[in-house]
């Protein structure tokens, strides 16, 4: 993947959560990469914080915050005070196992897929949404845009589908 990180860059901090993770080494860069890239196309200053969960992590995230008991690949979570004296964009979380699943189930590398979440969780917190259809339409016009730009392959393409249904991105 290519990309150039701009001055205006928001401060990415990753916590991994899950010893999963170490099976995918460049999953950091990854993130650091895509949420750059995301950044660069939707300006944003501030610190974003992402989460390296499992299914189990994010299954209780997803009960608590939007009461679905239910594992998902990513949930954002936007930062909405004013009384921090810094910029803190939001925090995202990733489960690994999902994200591995799905990868596997649509043909894609596994660190495209991380890439387009990060993307995805990104935007989420910059206020972008899918509930109707052209907002989904705005959303992934740009989440195509930020990945082509990182020489990923389109995730909406019909050169990708499912052998199982494959659950929405989730966000909070």
């Amino acid at each position: 993947m290519n990309a150039t990180v701009s001055a205006s860059a928001p401060i990415i901090d990753i916590e991994t959560a899950s010893p999963l993770w170490a099976q995918e080494p460049a999953a950091e860069t990854t993130l650091r990469t895509a949420i750059a890239a995301a950044a660069e196309r939707v300006p944003a200053a501030g610190e974003v914080s992402v989460l390296l969960t499992d299914d189990e992590g994010i299954r209780l995230l997803n009960c608590n915050w939007r009461g679905i008991d239910k594992p998902t690949n990513v949930l954002s979570f936007p930062h909405q005070s004013d009384k921090v004296p810094f910029a803190l964009i939001g925090d995202i979380a990733i489960a690994y196992e999902t994200v591995a699943h799905e990868a596997g189930a649509e043909g894609k590398p596994f660190l495209h897929h991380l890439a387009h979440l990060a993307v995805h969780g990104f935007l989420h917190l910059m206020g972008y949404d899918h509930a109707t259809d052209s907002q989904a339409d705005a959303m992934e016009g740009l989440e195509r845009d930020i990945l082509t730009r990182l020489e990923i392959a389109d995730p909406y393409s019909d050169a990708y589908r499912p052998q199982e249904p494959r659950p929405e991105p989730g966000n909070a």
